[in-house]
Parts: structure tokens; sequence; C-alpha cells
């Protein structure tokens, strides 16, 4: 097992009638609130874990994180953005796939030439950026 973490995009509103509400964008109906930035940070930080515990167990697969310039867009009265992080255990897996040996000396050379990485790290990077 190793650990991974993930930051996502928190954001604060406050209007004079209220404590710091937080909400994030990438997960629809987590939130919650503080009297001081301080503690809105805190608690943030606290119900964006237990979120992601939930959705870890439940066997969902955790959104991208948006990018700040289109959370800004959706909230343009928020008071600040907090980026949060969240930790979480991973499992490795081992698979077994087959492939031309030209290809997988091949691979192996451009790897070792341009990254400095395995194989492992290469198909997991690639499966993460692109599916």
């Amino acid at each position: 097992m190793s650990e991974e973490i993930k930051e996502y995009i928190a954001v604060v509103l406050k209007d004079k009638r209220s404590d710091y509400g937080v909400c994030f964008p990438d997960f629809p109906g987590c939130i919650t609130a503080g009297k001081t930035l301080e503690e809105a940070k805190d608690l943030a930080h606290e119900a964006l874990q237990f979120h992601v515990d939930g959705m870890i167990t439940d066997g969902e697969d955790l959104p991208t994180a948006s990018t700040l310039d289109k959370v800004q867009s959706k909230y343009k009265k928020a008071v600040i953005f907090l980026v949060i992080p969240v930790s979480f255990k991973t499992k490795a897996t081992r698979i077994n796939i087959t492939i031309d040996e030209k290809l997988l000396r091949k691979l192996d050379r451009h790897l070792s030439k341009h990254y400095g990485e395995t194989r492992s790290a290469f198909f997991a990077k690639a499966i993460e950026t692109n599916c």
C-alpha cells in the first residue's frame, strides 16, 4: 500500500449575517462552516477527508480537480479560495500484458533516456492523464 495526496479547491463564502461557509465544487454536497477563517479552513480539511474516505470505501472514483480559473468563473462572490489536500491509501495490483518484445525494449530505452521512470509508473501516468 502507498499513500497518494490530491489537492482540491475549497470556496469560502460569507455574508454579514453568517459564518464562513465552505463548499467544494468537485464534491457537490460536501460543505462545512466555521466562525473564523482559520476554523473554516480546518473544518474544510476534515469534511473533505471524510467525504473522500467515504467515496473510496464505496468504490467510487475521485474527480479530477477543477482549475482555479474554472472555479473562480463560477464563484465570483467568493471571499477566498483554499487548496485542501486529502490523502488516501492506494493498493498496487500486478497485471500481465502481452506486447511485442521489440516494442517493450523500445519503451524501456525511451523511459530510461527521457524520464528515468519504470514501465509501471509510465502506464499509471498514462492512464491517469488520459482516462
